[in-house]
């Protein structure tokens, strides 16, 4: 047997080379077509919200809300309790017994087989005016709810502006520590060349360390914040929130000495201390009232049993019986109704007195705070010329490097200044804003400031 030659065997593999050279952009295009997609990545989504839309979501979805909303359902119903003895009240009963002798239950009625009882309390002076107080105690349950709704807004509203304020200032930590580097460099190039001591690069690495540092804790509180607002408004934890700095309208400058006279209507600590003023009024006159006569509805209807011995003692049986009439009594010498009156002027008297404690508290409380709030005022207003002076001293530093006069340092210096004047107004302003918010609760004017 003889071998082929190899020259025989290369157009095969010549040709071989040239089919699959001219058929690998059609494999290749099959194989991209058949090869699936790979999954898109998935990004939290992000809302935009304005201070107003993030109180609206907090008061929608704030369990402290929910919580008095049921409290005060719960002293209404409370309420109701005492106010239901002046309503028609119908009792149905029955019961089986043995008796010897004269027949009647323990309470001295006679023993039936069924029984309907009817009351309605019609003049009881005392026990209205305990439910009068009971009414009021609920109103008061309600001015609560007012409460916590101003809790809301001043929580919401606290932490939307001191979000805005940190990822403001990480924004200009962020630059502060482009400068820090820079003036690192040059300060490190300078020591090298033996025009800087090695203790101004120490210098220049500790303010860069504390600007990474202020980073970091900025960084820990954005996150801090941005949990406990997406818990306010309800927002899922994958959502980001983008928020806009914003300033809180001017009512509290705008109204000035009047906000005293406003606090004494609208601030629900006085509220509810002068609705427990009303309230032990209310429970006083019931209680003096209680020398008066008291009179009551009442009707039974009874079925009665002969084996209960009724022939035995009366001359007739009558199965079934009614009894209708009212039931009046009239004290003559009662020493509760003297001690319920006692106890009850005393407690008005606590509660007046906790009143008038309350107005000199408040009073004092709306100008103390209102004093607070100019020297935020004047605080910005240093802070706003403070950054007015450093970012003109940046535009003259700015000019002097274009002509040659001073090297990058010094204007990267300038700019570090400047991103601390930044800082320093950032913070001024919002502590106005906290200054303004308290105000504006112990005034009672949360709710008018976003009507």
């Amino acid at each position: 047997m003889k071998n082929k030659p190899l020259s025989s065997a290369r157009p095969d593999f010549s040709l071989s080379f040239l089919l699959v050279v001219l058929l690998s952009p059609f494999t290749f295009s099959a194989q991209a077509q058949q090869t699936p997609e790979p999954p898109q990545s998935t990004t939290p989504s992000a809302v935009s919200l304005t201070l107003k839309r993030a109180i609206e979501l907090a008061l929608q979805n704030s369990s402290d809300i929910q919580v008095a909303k049921l409290q005060a359902s719960l002293a209404n119903r409370s309420a109701m309790i005492t106010k239901s003895q002046f309503l028609p009240n119908l009792y149905a009963g029955s019961g089986a017994g043995y008796t010897l002798g004269i027949p009647e239950t323990p309470g001295g009625r006679a023993p039936a087989l069924f029984s309907v009882t009817y009351t309605e309390q019609v003049f009881n002076e005392p026990l209205r005016g305990q439910g009068k107080e009971l009414q009021e105690q609920a109103k008061s349950q309600k001015i609560l709810l007012e409460d916590a709704r101003n809790n809301v807004i001043v929580r919401t509203a606290s932490t939307y502006l001191e979000l805005a304020m940190v990822r403001h200032s990480l924004e200009l930590l962020r630059k502060e520590q482009d400068s820090a580097d820079k003036i690192l460099a040059v300060t490190q190039q300078r020591e090298k060349e033996n025009f800087e001591l090695p203790v101004a690069v120490t210098k220049d690495q500790l303010t860069r360390a504390r600007v990474v540092q202020h980073i970091l804790q900025l960084e820990g509180r954005q996150d801090e914040l941005e949990v406990v607002l997406r818990g306010q408004t309800g927002f899922p934890e994958s959502t980001q929130i983008d928020v806009t700095p914003e300033d809180l309208p001017g009512i509290a400058e705008q109204e000035g000495a009047n906000l005293v006279a406003l606090a004494m209507q609208g601030n629900v600590a006085l509220k509810v201390a002068q609705s427990d003023v009303r309230a032990r009024e209310f429970r006083l006159t019931g209680e003096k009232r209680g020398y008066y006569p008291t009179l009551q509805l009442v009707s039974v209807y009874s079925l009665l049993g002969r084996f209960n011995n009724f022939d035995q003692f009366f001359k007739t049986f009558e199965r079934n019986n009614v009894n209708a009439g009212i039931q009046v009594q009239v004290p003559i010498f009662s020493a509760q109704t003297k001690a319920n009156i006692a106890l009850a002027q005393v407690n008005l008297d606590v509660a007046k007195a906790a009143l008038a404690n309350k107005k000199t508290e408040i009073s004092a409380a709306v100008r103390v705070k209102t004093r607070r709030l100019r020297e935020r005022d004047a605080a910005k207003e240093v802070a706003r010329l403070e950054l007015q002076l450093a970012q003109q001293d940046v535009s003259v530093f700015q000019s002097q490097f274009a002509e040659g006069r001073i090297n990058v340092r010094e204007v990267e210096k300038a700019r570090l200044e400047e991103n601390n004047r930044w800082l320093a107004y950032l913070d001024a302003n919002f502590q106005r804003q906290q200054a303004q918010l308290d105000l504006l609760q112990t005034a009672g004017q949360l709710d008018k400031v976003w009507q």
